[in-house]
């Protein structure tokens, strides 16, 4: 089943005042992660890898953004922006600080966090794992070590089971792809594993047994529930000036980074041959109910023999494109709204809805975030229009938040945070979604004012 357009017509601006309005029932939302927000320290191997000084800026994320003291807060302003959906993550740490020994009182928080959202007419998208987990699961191996499938449906059941009456729309894993490529491959996020192929092969593998465990477990416990998993979908563009070898290690990053998830729940199986290393994965076949699609950048490729631990890529972005913030070391990525199409069409052979669970730019002087929503949001009119099933948009995120390795060196959010004095500032881009989601699409003018790329300098 697809939703229908009311109004307006793919391609070309709405004629005479026409709105471009997409399905009733759309749902407009934003995403959050539990680490990234709550603040504290928690028994995780992320703690330990900001006590261990490996976040790049330099900064620290004490109080983060307060969530798990006044997450409320925050709430309130995502009512106010008129958002009928928000995602949020569990933090496993909490919930599970020793094996074996669950927390109460996180739970009870958790379980306040969803009455909240419920109160505001808020339909939550719980994540069961976003990038996050307990330090004693990082020792024992992480997704590497046997029977982590196991310990992951564990988490699942207990979850489920505390908060099945408040959601029925569970996420297991936010972005498997960049957990393995980022933490086995590049070094960036713990365990810190670079040029780690095999490894990074090896856990998406783990994760796609988790994955499949879990969605099991929970339609067991929950018949009625929606689970899919977030994935992160990148444009891999070769070189305009390059040869069949520039085709070639962009086609094979786009396979590994891409496709290599979506194989694993489309087919129960990596292609070849990464599938040599992975193990049995034929219980991953069809185990979703939805895909949703993290989409952020292209990043152009090119043959070079100085990147043998990237199968030969050289992967960059030149400096005349569309973007946003630089990270500490590196370009963020183009900010390239047609790579939705890109995903949602490659998500669409899965036939299973789809929901756009994060798409964002880190844009501190919000420069190019208002260029990036509407074109996003055409974008998104256009799929529909071509029978597309996408039932949600979820733009990364409400309000700065602590960006994993890069501090707060990237702000991402509709709303500028302080996070000494914890003051929210609403950027421009704020009260352009609110106009959004008000009308549910786009009008002519919002399209004559923010519809062309912004100038760079």
């Amino acid at each position: 089943m697809t939703f229908s357009l009311s109004r307006g017509a793919a391609g070309g601006p709405p004629a005479n005042g026409q709105l471009w309005c997409l399905p009733p029932g759309f749902l407009w939302g934003v995403s959050t992660s539990a680490f990234q927000v709550e603040g504290d320290d928690n028994p995780s191997q992320w703690t330990a890898w900001e006590a261990a000084g490996r976040i790049k800026s330099g900064d620290r994320r004490n109080l983060a953004c307060d969530w798990w003291r006044n997450a409320e807060c925050d709430f309130d302003l995502a009512r106010d922006l008129g958002l009928n959906a928000l995602r949020l993550s569990v933090d496993w740490a909490r919930l599970e600080p020793d094996e074996g020994c669950w927390s109460g009182p996180a739970f009870a928080r958790y379980r306040t966090m969803l009455q909240a959202l419920h109160h505001r007419g808020m339909r939550p998208f719980v994540c069961l794992h976003h990038f996050c987990h307990p330090l004693w699961f990082e020792r024992k191996g992480g997704f590497l070590a046997p029977g982590a499938d196991r310990q992951f449906e564990l988490l699942a059941r207990k979850v489920v089971a505390e908060l099945g009456d408040l959601c029925q729309d569970w996420v297991t894993f936010n972005e498997p792809n960049v957990y393995a490529a980022l933490g086995y491959v590049l070094g960036e996020f713990p365990p810190g594993g670079k040029g780690e192929l095999l490894n990074a092969i090896r856990v998406l593998s783990g994760m796609g047994r988790a994955h499949a465990r879990a969605y099991r477990a929970i339609h067991e416990l929950q018949p009625q529930a929606q689970v899919g998993w977030a994935h992160n979908y990148v444009v891999f563009e070769p070189v305009a000036s390059g040869g069949k070898l520039d085709r070639l290690v962009a086609s094979l990053a786009a396979e590994l980074f891409n496709n290599s998830f979506l194989r694993v729940v489309e087919e129960g199986r990596l292609a070849f041959p990464f599938s040599l290393a992975n193990g049995n994965l034929a219980q991953a076949r069809g185990t979703c109910d939805f895909v949703g699609l993290n989409v952020y950048s292209r990043f152009h490729v090119a043959f070079d023999t100085r990147y043998a631990s990237q199968l030969f890529g050289r992967i960059f972005v030149p400096p005349d494109v569309p973007q946003g913030d630089q990270g500490v070391d590196n370009p963020y990525g183009e900010a390239y709204p047609p790579a939705l199409r890109s995903a949602v069409e490659r998500a669409s052979r899965l036939r299973k809805p789809i929901y756009i669970l994060e798409n964002g730019v880190p844009d501190a002087r919000d420069q190019i975030r208002p260029w990036l929503l509407v074109n996003a949001v055409r974008e998104l009119h256009a799929l529909l229009s071509e029978g597309h099933d996408v039932r949600g948009y979820f733009h990364w995120t409400l309000v700065d938040n602590f960006e994993w390795s890069e501090g707060w060196s990237l702000r991402f959010g509709l709303y500028a945070l302080d996070p000494k004095t914890q003051q929210r500032t609403a950027r421009p881009s704020a009260g352009l979604y609110k106009a959004m989601v008000q009308q549910n699409g786009l009008t002519p003018d919002l399209l004559e004012h923010h519809g062309a790329p912004p100038s760079r300098g």
